[in-house]
């Protein structure tokens, strides 16, 4: 635990219980952190105050950009679109090789210099043409009540949410967070307990729990990504666990991404992924049932783009995030052979590409 001074934009946390000893422990993520006063959670963000435990980010962002969608990855949610993207600070999770370690692992929130209301993001995002706002950079389950406000002010006006996550929650949280959802990509970082242990301080029981609860219990539109680093979770045994798990838990319908890994954070001395890594990976994936594999943070327009399980028709040309060929019909299936596409889809694409665009807001949440 860390001690440190809660800002004063904070709000009442959800999820924790008073214990036997006088402790707070938060029941937000498996790591159940037991806080005395003063004291912070690992994530950094979730902090006790007297008799309460509070979320010490809300309403404060490090930054919004408009992305393509396709960035986050979902490959088979609103293609074409953008999506306003946006994430605070702090993590629950202590992964050595995160790419995004500026924002996860921050412990000065003073960096956090764009403050918005839920309802102001909302409306930005409309009038930046999007179709939805996705929360990512940093895990939104350490700013569950922020994010679930934002979510429901964009429902509000018509607008979906994308949640990118680890999925390292505790049962209780993901019914409340994604109850507000319409999309997630969930990050399968490895497929053992011994990668989870060793390079996030966490365990892969509570990740496969929450990939489950979306497939069998929401309507939540799920995408798994899984960045592979050399050496570490790319052996053919290993591939062939997850891409296996997957197809026997989830079923052959969804969207399975393989990205490359670059050296960063902890991790520098590390080997940069493969191209070929990522192919092989794919190859394992598909032969063991996977319809939508794709791979990721290299250039491979043939392993990025859809095509039809059944005819092999090129059913969503990508290079990069630039969209080609669109060969769905208005209502999601295959227009050479009919099949029905898994995915939540437009009668036409859209025509974002591949822009990204750094935006400010501001106003008193």
């Amino acid at each position: 635990m860390l001690r440190s001074k809660t800002p004063s934009a904070t709000v009442p946390a959800r999820h924790w219980r008073t214990l036997a000893d006088g402790r707070l422990q938060c029941d937000l993520c498996p790591r159940l952190c037991r806080l005395h006063d003063g004291q912070r959670g690992l994530c950094f963000v979730r902090a006790r105050e007297g008799a309460s435990l509070v979320l010490a980010t809300y309403g404060r962002s490090s930054g919004f950009c408009v992305d393509p969608i396709e960035k986050k990855p979902l490959n088979h949610f609103l293609p074409g679109t953008p999506v306003l993207s946006f994430g605070t600070a702090g993590c629950n999770l202590t992964c050595k090789f995160c790419q995004n370690w500026d924002i996860s692992k921050a412990r000065a929130l003073d960096r956090l210099n764009d403050d918005a209301a839920p309802s102001t993001i909302a409306q930005a995002a409309v009038d930046l043409g999007c179709r939805s706002v996705a929360f990512t950079y940093n895990d939104p389950v350490v700013f569950l009540e922020y994010a679930t406000d934002v979510a429901d002010a964009c429902r509000a006006l018509g607008l979906k949410t994308v949640a990118v996550t680890a999925g390292y929650m505790t049962d209780s949280a993901r019914r409340d967070f994604y109850g507000h959802i319409d999309a997630a990509n969930v990050d399968l970082k490895g497929f053992s307990d011994a990668f989870y242990r060793k390079l996030c301080s966490a365990h892969l029981g509570p990740v496969l729990e929450t990939l489950e609860y979306l497939h069998r219990e929401t309507g939540v539109w799920l995408e798994i990504t899984t960045l592979l680093i050399p050496g570490e979770n790319d052996s053919d045994r290993e591939l062939d666990a997850l891409s296996r798990w997957v197809a026997d838990h989830l079923g052959p319908d969804v969207p399975l991404h393989f990205s490359a890994f670059h050296p960063d954070w902890k991790m520098t001395a590390t080997a940069a992924t493969p191209a070929a890594t990522l192919t092989r990976a794919r190859r394992i994936a598909i032969g063991n049932g996977l319809r939508y594999v794709y791979t990721g943070n290299v250039h491979d327009p043939a392993g990025g783009s859809t095509v039809c399980p059944n005819c092999g028709a090129l059913l969503i040309e990508r290079d990069w995030y630039q969209l080609g060929r669109w060969g769905l019909d208005a209502s999601g299936q295959c227009a050479a052979c009919g099949t029905a596409i898994a995915g939540v889809f437009d009668a036409k694409p859209g025509d974002w590409g591949r822009k990204r665009r750094a935006v400010r807001l501001s106003s008193q949440p």
